[in-house]
């Protein structure tokens, strides 16, 4: 489960608009994208992700992403630095 892949992660990234400045940096092993999040703050991560053949993976819910991550908040993305 990616929960669990982001909670043992040794770094990772928050947000929307940090992941997409880690992808565009060539920091990023994958994305976790919560199905829950607003899709215009997604879908250019998901394009971006794509042309730089990074995988996505999916997680049902923000809540329980910000969770895995250690914040208090929802968070719509992460990204695995690696």
């Amino acid at each position: 489960m990616s929960y669990e892949k982001v909670s043992q992660a040794k770094e990772i990234v928050i947000g929307s608009k940090q992941t997409l400045k880690a992808i565009k940096e060539k920091e990023v092993s994958e994305v976790i994208i919560a199905d829950d999040a607003d899709r215009r703050v997604t879908n250019k991560i998901l394009l971006v992700a794509k042309e730089n053949n990074i995988p996505i993976f999916r997680v049902d819910s923000m809540k329980k992403l910000g969770k895995a991550c250690g914040i208090e908040v929802g968070a719509a993305t992460v990204a695995i630095k690696g």
